[in-house]
C-alpha cells in the first residue's frame, strides 16, 4: 500500500512533526483542523462559523488529495463548551447531511489557543480507481 503525506504549511506541522493529511491506499486521515487561517483564529466567539471554517480547512486538504466530501466516512468534533454543541452540530449537518458519516462530538477542557472553540478531524475512503 502506498502512503502519501500532504502538508498545508501550518507552523505546527513542521514544529511538531506531523502532516495535515495522510493518504494510505484508499483511506485518508486529516489531522485536527481549526478556524485558524493564515495564522489567525477566525470568528472569535462564534462556534458555528469556527466549525464551518475548520471543516472547510479539512475538506480543502482532502480535495487536494483527490477526495470529495462524499468520501468522508468519519468526523470528530472537539468542542470547548457544551453550550456550543448545537451550533457545531448545525454546521456539521449543513456540510454532511447528504453524506451521513459516522460522527463523534466530545467536550474538551480547552484547545491550544483560548480563542479556538472547536477542532475537527475527518477520515475518508474512496473505491480503488
Amino acid at each position: 500500500m502506498s502512503v502519501k503525506r500532504y502538508n498545508s504549511g501550518g507552523p505546527f506541522e513542521e514544529k511538531f512533526g506531523y502532516s495535515r493529511l495522510v493518504v494510505a491506499g484508499q483511506h485518508a486521515y486529516c489531522s485536527g483542523s481549526t478556524a485558524v487561517v493564515d495564522g489567525i483564529v477566525n470568528h472569535e466567539g462564534d462556534p458555528y462559523n469556527q466549525a464551518l471554517t475548520a471543516f472547510n480547512v479539512a475538506l480543502k486538504a482532502l480535495s487536494e488529495a483527490g477526495f470529495s466530501r462524499a468520501d468522508v466516512v468519519r468526523t470528530r468534533m472537539y468542542v470547548v463548551h457544551p453550550r456550543d454543541m448545537e451550533a457545531v452540530g448545525r454546521a456539521h449537518k449543513e456540510l454532511f447531511d447528504a453524506v451521513r458519516p459516522a460522527a463523534t462530538m466530545v467536550v474538551v477542557s480547552k484547545l491550544i489557543d483560548a480563542q479556538m472553540l472547536v477542532e475537527v478531524e475527518l477520515d475518508a475512503y474512496r473505491e480503488a480507481r
